[in-house]
């Protein structure tokens, strides 16, 4: 069975409900980056990288970890993510989130080489009763590769699933 999330809280909720916010939160999944490292990463300048990066750890989907020196000898401090935005349900705020989801996609897919994107496209008979077990499965066979250690030389590969009726 897939694994119970905690109900997002209004202010988490309100946080994941950004785009850019989800994009800095896959960028620093299994690296640690500053500010000035995500502006340039997102092509945006590093006073509204800033605010989204302090709404992230206000929020708790970033955590700041030990400043460093960059190469002109200022003092840096990176953020890695936390993971707290694959534990919490965020079902109950409306589509904003998953509006979020999307528009973060497909600004990462804008910017590979479509040689890059495996993509494909299912349209599936499920009787209603077992909607609910083919979601459960896709759900655990994510939670499965999300929950293995960060390996230091294993790609790091995106995934975005959707479910819908299909009309």
């Amino acid at each position: 069975m897939a694994r119970q999330r905690r109900k997002a809280t209004e202010a988490e909720a309100s946080a994941l409900a950004s785009g850019i916010r989800m994009r800095i939160i896959r960028l620093t999944y299994s690296e640690a980056l500053t500010n000035k490292e995500l502006a340039e990463r997102l092509g945006r300048d590093p006073a509204t990288t800033l605010h989204h990066v302090r709404k992230l750890v206000e929020t708790g989907f970033l955590r700041a970890q030990p400043a460093r020196r960059g190469n002109r000898g200022a003092k840096e401090i990176p953020y890695l993510s936390t993971g707290l935005s694959w534990k919490l349900d965020d079902s109950a705020y409306g589509p904003a989130i998953g509006e979020a989801a999307l528009e973060a996609y497909l600004a990462e897919v804008a910017e590979i080489d479509p040689a890059e994107l495996d993509q494909w496209r299912l349209v599936a008979q499920v009787p209603p009763e077992d909607r609910a077990a083919f979601r459960e499965r896709l759900q655990k066979l994510l939670e499965e590769f999300a929950a293995k250690p960060v390996h230091p030389d294993a790609e790091r590969t995106a995934v975005y699933i959707a479910m819908y009726p299909s009309r």
